[in-house]
This record gives structure tokens, sequence and C-alpha cells, in this order.
């Protein structure tokens, strides 16, 4: 038994039944990280936690895991491209610590995937991205289309489809206070 308080269902929303996030581009920031073992005991792997932050998913989560202390190489690789991607979506390129990259918006790609072990669908994120800044456009010329930012010679390149964010973000400040 445990007692419970006199809780009151009557004073708070019931919980629904939780669903994927549907496929889609979301603006989204890192709002929990933590550093976890494999199951295997043999690496780590970052996971972090998304909170939608605009639209009809506003304040749904969706989760990636990034293993960045993995045996296999090509896991390391794939996981720390996937860091590299999000350092530069939010501006924070030299993190030395998960933490730095919390509540900074950027957009991710979330795909819906069936899992093998019991035929549930899940979310997967599958690219980071810059948050979009509206350009300001005057009123006779209409809007051109975007083309991807090229680095300049000899800078570091980015993941494909991952432009380095205009402006960067001083600590403390975020990005939708400026």
């Amino acid at each position: 038994m445990a007692d419970l308080g006199n809780f009151n269902a009557n004073e708070v929303e019931p919980t629904t039944a939780f669903e994927p996030l549907p496929a889609g581009k979301y603006i989204a920031a890192i709002t929990a990280s933590e550093m976890k073992p494999t199951k295997k005991g043999d690496g780590s792997y970052l996971e972090l936690e998304f909170t939608v932050l605009e639209g009809d998913c506003q304040g749904r989560k969706a989760w990636d895991r990034l293993c960045i202390n993995h045996p296999k190489d090509l896991t390391q690789k794939i996981a720390k491209g996937n860091l590299s991607a999000i350092c530069r979506a939010v501006g924070v390129l030299q993190p030395g610590d998960s933490v730095e990259l919390h509540n900074l918006p950027l957009e991710i790609n979330v795909k819906c995937k069936k899992r093998k072990d019991n035929g549930e669908i899940t979310n997967e994120i599958k690219g980071y991205a810059a948050k979009s800044h509206p350009q300001t456009q005057p009123v006779q010329q209409p809007a051109q289309q975007s083309q991807p930012m090229q680095a300049p010679a000899g800078a570091p390149q980015a993941q494909a489809g991952v432009n380095p964010p205009s402006q960067a973000v001083a600590p403390g400040n975020a990005p939708w206070q400026r």
C-alpha cells in the first residue's frame, strides 16, 4: 500500500496514449542529456532529449542516442558526426559539457520506424540543421529560394544538409530572446 496524500483525479488532466511524432522537420531544443553505459558495458552513449518548441506538436519529446564511446570505429564516427551537426546547428562548436547545448533551438528531421522486436512505430532523428531565420525582403521583390552556405576554402566542412548558424549565441541568452 502507498499513501496518495488525498489525490483528487478531478483536479488533474488524465494522461493520453503516447504516440510517436509524425515524420517531418521540427524546431526543437535539447532539454536534457545524460551519458549512459551501453547494454554490453563496452562503451557509453550520450542520450539527448529534444522538446518541440513550435507548431501542433509543441511540448512533445523525441530522443537520440549518440554512441560516442564505442568499440566499433564506424559507430563512433557516425555518432561524432551527428554531434558535430548538432553543435554547428546551435552555434556551440567546442562544448565542454552537453549542458552547453541545452535550450538552443535547431531543426530536427524526425522519421518513423517500425521496431523489429515488437512492431511498434517509433521515432528516429535522422538529421539536424540550424533553425532558419526569416529574411527581411523588400515588398516589391519576390522572396528568393535560399541556397546552402558555402564554407571558405580551407574551412572544415559541415555535414551534408547542415548549414552553420548565422549568428553566434552569447552564453545565457536564448536565440529567440535576442
